[in-house]
């Protein structure tokens, strides 16, 4: 399985990452969501795959995550790929807004590697052979 994670801060990028590796999936980074939609459209033009998932901070430069979940879900060919928003927005308001903009599940930082591997389960994205 296949993760982008992106999130500006290049720590976080590192422990979401290192999370996903220990569960099997190979990650890319971007560190922000304009970087992530190019990221996309190489990969797509190239041929290859859209991840399975996408790790998405709220707050960065250039393009935040509620619009990278919007231009996404404006993309019929990248519409499988499951959104998890990773933020420090939580407000209840900003919750129901990235839900509805696309987003299927909600991480707020700080977490734990086992609460964050919960939340993968959930969505059915714990490879297989891999503890939840």
């Amino acid at each position: 399985m296949h993760a982008l994670v992106i999130d500006d801060s290049r720590a976080m990028r590192r422990i979401v990452g290192g999370i996903l590796k220990g569960l099997g999936y190979t990650v890319t980074e971007a560190g922000h969501g304009r970087e992530a939609l190019d990221v996309l459209v190489a990969t797509t033009a190239a041929g290859g795959a859209v991840p399975d998932l996408a790790c998405v901070d709220w707050n960065m430069p250039v393009m935040d995550g509620l619009e990278f979940v919007t231009a996404v879900r404006a993309q019929p060919a990248w519409r499988s790929m499951t959104m998890m928003m990773v933020t420090t927005e939580s407000e209840h308001a900003q919750v129901v807004r990235a839900l509805a903009a696309g987003a299927h599940e909600y991480m707020i930082k700080p977490f734990t590697p086992d609460a964050f591997a919960d939340k993968l389960s959930l969505l059915g994205l714990v490879p297989q052979g891999e503890p939840a």
